[in-house]
Order: C-alpha cells, then structure tokens, then sequence
C-alpha cells in the first residue's frame, strides 16, 4: 500500500509586502445558538467552503473589546493584575473592557474603561494595534489604544466590582515589560501584542499610530454577520 503523496502548499502569489486580511464570503448554510451566556454566547454554524466541502464549526460569539496601553512621560506603561478564572492564573494586562455598552464609540469605551479600572484620563488617543484574539474559536476582535499625557481622573478610580475589587497596578518601563513577555514572564495576549506594538512603533517614531477614530474593518466585518455589536455614527 502506497502512502499518499506529500502535497506542498500553495504558494501566495502576490507581493508578501501587501499582504492584508480580507473579508471571505462563504455561504452560511445553517446557524444554531447553542449556549445563551450571561456575556458571550456559543454558536454552531455550517459553512459551504465553496469547493465542494461543507464543515460544521463552533465558536464563541463575543461584542468585541478595547484595551490601553497608558504610557507616561517616563515611557512607562501601566499594567494591571487581574484574576482571570479560565486560566487560574493573575494576570498582568493592559486597561481593558467589553464592547458592550450601546452607541459607544470604541475610544469611548476606551476611555471610560481607563477611568474604571486606572483612575486615569488622558488628552491624546492613537489607535496603537487591532488583533482577532482566537479566530478559530471565537469572534472577539480587539482594538488597542495608546494613551498619552495622562491625568488623574476627577474622583478617582471608582469602586469595582468582582474581580475588579482589587486591581494592583504597576508603572513598567516599555523595554522591561517587552523583555518579560519575551521571557514568558507575561502571557496575556493584549500585554504581548500592545507592549511588542508600542516598541516597534516607538523604534519607528510613532509613524505607525492611527487616528482614533480609524476604520475598523474586522469589527464591521463581524458585527454585520450579527456576531457582535458595534457602534453606528448614523
């Protein structure tokens, strides 16, 4: 009996510099609400690939989210300690929160989210990195701010709730914080990506920050296929 032959995968045949995820239309061929939960839900859906296959895939359907990365004028980056039950663990992460307040715009999520769980406000807002958190598994996709020329907020931090009662903080050197996520000191997919996003973008004069209000295409994307809520100007 012969093995089956080794077959190579297909090789991209554009320029590797474009390279942009892009929305892929398959056909939606049926949609079942397995689990209503208390804040994301559990979906199955069946899915035409368009070639003749047909698959069945489960995921979690979530509002998406915002994260912060504060930095202060030391280049210091505010990081917070969390508990987080899926994993056991504390976590240390950027300022971050749900989508999940109607006719929010993002940054104003953002911002409300800084004063929550930071006590802080700050006067300038760069779009810093977007991320899908666990694509083949869930529909969250994440925005995350840079926020300069911070502030105290007026009152405070206000009491939080759950496991926002106790939310320890620490002010980190940028380069520090990106060496211990090189170490696998921190693990939180927002720290990873907003600490190695603000380095890069640092290293390259901040020429890679977007407005605040930039497009946000993914979230588009996954809102209109009724997977998240979004914020709508009109």
């Amino acid at each position: 009996m012969s093995e089956a032959p080794y077959v190579l995968p297909p090789t991209w045949p554009g320029d590797p510099s474009s390279l942009t995820d892009e929305v892929d239309e398959r056909a939606l061929l049926e949609t079942e609400l397995i689990h209503a939960g208390m804040v994301w839900d559990l979906r199955r859906d069946t899915v035409d690939l368009g070639d003749g296959q047909t698959v069945r895939r489960e995921f979690v359907q979530h509002p998406g989210a915002v994260g912060v990365l504060a930095l202060d004028d030391h280049d210091r980056v505010l990081l917070i300690r969390q508990y987080r039950h899926p994993v056991g663990m504390s976590l240390w992460e950027p300022v971050a929160g749900l989508l999940d307040v109607a006719d929010e715009s993002p940054q104003a999520g953002a911002a409300r989210e800084l004063v929550e769980e930071a006590g802080l406000v700050a006067a300038r807002w760069d779009v810093l990195v977007d991320l899908e958190n666990s694509p083949g598994g869930s529909s969250e996709t994440i925005r995350c701010y840079l926020a300069r020329d911070l502030a105290p907020a007026p009152g405070g931090r206000p009491p939080g709730d759950g496991e926002e009662r106790d939310l320890p903080v620490a002010w980190v050197p940028l380069e520090e914080a990106v060496l211990a996520v090189l170490a696998g000191r921190l693990t939180a997919p927002l720290t990873v990506a907003a600490t190695l996003a603000a380095l890069a973008a640092r290293s390259a004069g901040w020429s890679t920050l977007r407005a605040a209000d930039a497009a946000w295409p993914a979230r588009e994307r996954v809102a209109g296929s009724g997977r998240a809520r979004i914020y709508r100007s009109s």
